[in-house]
C-alpha cells in the first residue's frame, strides 16, 4: 500500500499492463467491436481533413473508423502488436492512417497537435487518471473536441471486473478505469478544462453461441481474462469461469439458446476551452 505522501507505482503497473494486453489476442476482440468507434466518430462529427487522434487505439477501431471519412488519422498505443494490427487492417480496407507507440499519459506531440482526440475503451484503462485526462487535454486544439467511449461501473464489463477482483486484487490505491464511465468523474478530471460536455449511455450487444463459449473465447484471447486465469490454480479457474458464466446468463435477453446481453458504456463528447 502506498502512504499519504506516496503516489501508485504507476511505471510497474504500467509495465505489467502491457505485458497483459499483448498476451493473447485482442485483435480477435477489438475487431467485434467496430460499431463502438463508428457512433463515436459521428457523434463528434469528424469532418475530412482534420487531424485525429486515436489514443490507445489498440488494432485501430476508431483510427481506421476517422480515416474512412477522410480525416488526417494517427493511432497511438504502447502495444507494438497491436499497431502492427492495425497498419494490416489499414493497407487491407485501402485507408491512410499513421500509427505510431506512445504512452496515453505521456502522449509524444506537441500541444495543440489535434482538431479532435479519440480514444474508445483505451484510454481509461491507463491507471494515472488525472494524468491521461492532462494529456488529451494538451494534445487538442482550443475548441477542438475530445470524444471517448468508456465501459460504466454497473454495465456487464464493470460488473465483470468486479467479478474477476474477486480472484484477482487489482493495484491498491489505482482509482477503477471503469470510473471513467461516470459522468461527474469524467467532468471532475476535465475540470476547467472544457468548455461542454455531452454525455450518452449507449449499449454495446454481445452475441455468442453460449456463456461458455464467451468465457472459453475472452480466457484465450483477451488480455486481462487470460492473465486472471494463468493466476489461478485449476479450481480456482473453474470457480472463476462459472461465476463469468452465470454473469453473461444473468444478462442475456436472448431466448433461443445463443446468448445476446447488452454491454453500457458512456459516449462523452467534450469541447476544450
Amino acid at each position: 500500500m502506498t502512504t499519504n505522501n506516496q503516489l501508485p507505482d504507476y511505471s510497474t503497473i504500467k509495465q505489467r499492463q502491457q505485458q497483459m494486453w499483448a498476451s493473447g489476442d485482442f485483435n480477435v476482440v477489438g475487431s467485434r467491436a467496430l460499431l463502438i468507434s463508428e457512433l463515436l466518430c459521428e457523434a463528434v462529427d469528424i469532418r475530412a481533413g482534420q487531424k485525429i487522434l486515436d489514443v490507445a487505439t489498440g488494432n485501430g477501431n476508431a483510427a481506421l473508423a476517422a480515416a474512412r471519412r477522410f480525416a488526417e488519422t494517427t493511432g497511438v498505443d504502447y502495444v507494438p502488436s497491436l499497431l502492427d494490427y492495425a497498419r494490416i487492417r489499414a493497407k487491407a480496407d485501402g485507408l491512410t492512417a499513421t500509427f505510431q507507440e506512445g504512452d496515453a499519459e505521456n502522449l509524444p506531440f506537441p500541444d495543440a497537435s489535434f482538431d479532435v482526440v479519440l480514444s474508445v475503451l483505451g484510454a481509461m484503462f491507463a491507471p494515472n487518471q488525472q494524468q491521461t485526462a492532462h494529456e488529451l487535454l494538451r494534445v487538442c486544439r482550443p475548441g477542438g473536441k475530445i470524444g471517448m467511449a468508456n465501459w460504466t461501473p454497473d454495465g456487464f464489463l464493470g460488473q465483470l471486473f468486479q467479478v474477476t477482483s474477486r480472484y484477482i486484487p487489482p493495484p491498491p490505491d489505482v482509482k477503477p478505469a471503469m470510473l471513467w464511465g461516470n459522468e461527474e468523474h469524467v467532468r471532475n478530471l476535465f475540470a476547467d478544462g472544457i468548455t461542454s460536455l455531452q454525455a450518452t449511455k449507449r449499449s454495446f450487444i454481445f452475441r455468442y453461441q453460449s456463456a461458455e463459449h464467451y468465457v472459453n473465447f475472452t480466457r484465450s484471447n483477451y488480455g486481462p481474462s487470460l492473465k486472471a486465469f494463468q493466476a489461478l490454480d485449476p479450481a480456482q479457474q473453474e470457480n472463476l469461469a462459472r461465476d463469468q458464466a452465470e454473469l453473461v446468463r444473468r444478462f442475456n435477453r436472448s431466448d433461443d439458446g445463443t446468448m445476446v446481453w447488452p454491454a453500457d458504456y458512456l459516449e462523452i463528447v467534450a469541447t476544450k476551452c
